[in-house]
């Protein structure tokens, strides 16, 4: 008996001690209940079972907590924190949210009161200037052992789950190189290269595998899918996007191509089917982006939806959607399983949105498409050298999310002097057809910032897929890379510098577009010139790294953005450097295009609104089983064009939706910084809520102590005012009984 009184004793000691952490081991991640994973299950549905709020009491909703994530106060409200953001889904494991802030710094809070249990900051193994996006963790268990994976930069991390100390045992103590299992059969180097994961892995048994994010440069690295043993970090296998000889693919390839293209990497993410011991995920684009001269070809395995044996990487099959990409149309976001009904049979199916705004629905063994889909002709007169692929696919069902061709009637109509604008910039630009190849003249053309980006979509039970898409049209043009700097030679040499390696994102003037790019006049007010040089030889966020320039080089940036006069321009010939074959020089991985990128920027009117016709942004519900729309309306508005009489535009949107059992679709993502409910059948708007700073981020909803919360992160950023915060409702006690 007195045994027993203690051991009950102790098992009460145990609870109090843990009042704030439930113990992983007996909830055994309770999807629904929980958000365990990023996606909310292991499908990708972004789909909660909760139904305690719902379209009769959502207009109930309170903030019940905020967290704050910001460890650096003082700097948060520097202007130079307008460009960073939170991207985070976070997630929930036995009552505890984990996510990111800013900075990327890693926290656990109380999922019920926002009160903070741990953070951990990964600037001891990364620099601080170093900052990628972070769009969610992963969470993974065996026994008492509860660990958080989490990447930042070059580095994975393995982290306790239940104090946020480093792993010791994992990898080098607690982290693993993502360079690792790139050079593989290389004779050159990669560690140099830019390589991050911005969106999380999944997990299958005791493996994390996981993508990569690089850049779409021609110093682009491999981007190869791979696997960890999340016990030892030790690599278990990997998948090569760029076939070596005698692998499927290769011949798809000019001989040898392996040696010096990168890309084709899945930075959108990936899913699992544990029946099945799958894994599925898309593929972005080879390198360079706009210029294939050096890889003709079909190009596998870039631009794919693929099918891999989770325990071994080998692949179950392909589906490609983009031949010889020229138009930098990744796949942005991870896929969606789902089982649909079609003519009477129900089907098991992956569904992959695309950057142009295209949605596949393929049978998950097979791989093949359960919609028609036409390959048509496309025109084939690129620049010099280069290879266009004579046609490209068309699904007939369903139909796109976001507008494939630009049009003189699709010209923005919110006002004369907007119509008239963009008219006279659009009258030498080629734009009639969507495969167009990149010219020296300029084409307009719509994918970079969506159709769909990487805040993914929605799949209830029914077989509803809920989409959010952009509309805004890009102008690019392309110059030949040697005349481009023989035109320099009368610069100084910090200027040509940046105009081959800057301009064509910044601006000539360095002003950017106050969203992607940042503008870099007076950046000498904002940061120092070691953090400038720090990021141009590492890369932050959508910038690539630069490793290539030397000291020199970086210091002639540097003085040129700080308007410090250099001398004239006499830069160093990569090409050579290159291609230097001495025993005693490893080699650097990658290649330097013929044509690169001269200009490349939004199309907009005086006032910096998209040049097409409205809506600019939209939420999109398509009915899987039919491959019909269900309905589609316009996601965010500008207040001060609804005062003009200008009806609802729809703003550029990133980040994406989730729905409920309890017939809601939520979804920030919007430049007016809303959070939305949409009533999932007439896509209705039925609740909002002004946030501190715009949530480019996706929802979530869990349930604690039978209560359920959605929660969204408001970092801001992208040209508008950042934040740091994590914003929880609920219903009042009144409204739940």
């Amino acid at each position: 008996m007195i045994n027993r009184l203690a051991f009950i004793f102790l098992l009460l000691l145990l609870n109090v001690a843990c009042k704030d952490r439930i113990s992983a081991d007996s909830i055994s991640l309770k999807v629904g209940e929980d958000f365990p994973y990023y996606g909310g299950n292991k499908a990708g549905n972004r789909f909660s079972p909760l139904k305690q709020i719902n379209t009769n009491n959502v207009n109930n909703l309170d903030v019940v907590w905020s967290y704050d994530s910001a460890k650096d106060q003082d700097t948060l409200t520097m202007k130079r924190r307008r460009s960073k953001s939170i991207q985070c889904q976070p997630i929930v494991v036995g009552g505890i949210l984990y996510g990111t802030n800013p900075d990327l710094d890693l926290f656990a809070i109380n999922a019920a009161t926002g009160k903070e249990l741990w953070t951990f900051s990964p600037f001891s193994k990364v620099n601080k200037s170093h900052i990628t996006a972070n769009r969610g963790v992963v969470y993974w268990e065996k026994g008492n052992d509860h660990r958080i994976l989490f990447t930042v930069g070059p580095v994975l991390y393995a982290l306790n789950a239940d104090n946020g100390l480093p792993v010791a045992d994992f990898g080098n103590d607690g982290t693993v190189d993502l360079h690792e299992g790139l050079s593989d059969n290389l004779d050159n180097d990669v560690n140099g290269l830019a390589v991050s994961a911005t969106t999380p892995g999944v997990v299958f048994k005791d493996l994390l595998i996981l993508g990569s994010s690089v850049s779409e440069r021609g110093d682009a690295a491999p981007g190869h899918i791979r696997a960890f043993n999340i016990v030892t970090g030790k690599l278990e296998w990997v998948f090569r996007t760029i076939p070596h000889p005698g692998e499927l693919g290769y011949e798809t390839w000019p001989k040898d191509a392996y040696k010096e293209v990168g890309g084709a990497n899945n930075w959108g993410g990936l899913v699992v089917d544990d029946d099945r011991g799958m894994i599925y995920f898309g593929t972005g684009s080879p390198a360079s982006d706009f210029y294939g001269g050096n890889r003709e070809g079909k190009n596998l395995f870039a631009n794919c939806v693929i099918a891999l044996n989770a325990n071994t990487g080998k692949m179950k099959w392909y589906y490609q959607t983009i031949y010889h990409d020229l138009w930098d149309r990744d796949h942005p976001c991870p896929p969606n399983l789902t089982t649909i009904n079609k003519e009477g049979k129900r089907i098991d199916v992956v569904v992959q949105a695309t950057k142009d705004g295209l949605v596949y629905v393929l049978d998950r063994d097979t791989g093949k498409s359960v919609f028609p889909v036409e390959e048509l002709p496309v025109p084939v007169d690129g620049l010099l050298g280069e290879h266009p692929w004579p046609v490209q696919k068309f699904p007939v069902k369903p139909l796109p999310v976001s507008t494939q061709v630009f049009k003189e009637e699709e010209i923005t109509d919110v006002s004369e002097a907007a119509s008239a604008y963009v008219k006279q910039i659009i009258k030498n630009l080629g734009y009639d057809n969507k495969f167009m190849p990149p010219s020296e003249e300029g084409t307009l053309l719509f994918g970079y910032s969506g159709g769909v980006e990487w805040g993914g979509n929605a799949i209830d039970p029914d077989g509803i897929f809920y989409q959010n898409a952009n509309n805004d049209p890009w102008i690019l043009q392309m110059t030949n890379a040697s005349n481009r700097k023989e035109e320099l030679t009368n610069v100084s040499h910090g200027n040509a510098l940046y105009q081959i390696n800057c301009a064509a994102c910044h601006g000539a003037d360095k002003k950017g577009n106050g969203d992607q790019f940042p503008d870099l006049r007076n950046i000498s007010q904002r940061i120092n010139k070691s953090q400038v040089q720090t990021i141009i030889k590492t890369g932050s966020g959508r910038m690539p790294s630069f490793s290539h320039l030397g000291k020199e080089d970086l210091q002639a940036i540097t003085n040129y953005l700080y308007d410090i006069p250099t001398g004239m321009h006499v830069i160093s010939d990569e090409v050579s450097k290159r291609k230097d074959t001495s025993t005693s020089v490893k080699k650097s991985f990658g290649f330097e295009p013929e044509y690169v990128v001269k200009s490349w920027k939004k199309l907009e009117d005086q006032e910096g609104y998209p040049g097409i016709k409205p809506p600019w942004g939209t939420l999109n519900a398509i009915d899987l089983n039919t491959g019909e729309y269900v309905w589609r309306v316009p996601l965010g508005e500008y207040t001060e064009l609804k005062k003009k009489g200008v009806p609802t535009t729809g703003t550029e949107n990133y980040g994406g939706p989730i729905v409920t059992a309890g017939g809601l679709v939520f979804i920030a993502a919007t430049k007016d910084e809303r959070i939305r409910a949409f009533d999932k059948k007439t896509g209705k708007v039925v609740w909002e809520h002004t946030l501190p700073a715009a949530g480019y981020a996706t929802p979530i909803s869990y349930m604690v102590d039978d209560k359920q919360y959605v929660v969204i992160a408001c970092g801001g950023g992208r040209g508008q005012k950042s934040g740091s915060q994590y914003l929880a409702f609920a219903l009042n006690n009144h409204e739940i009984n």
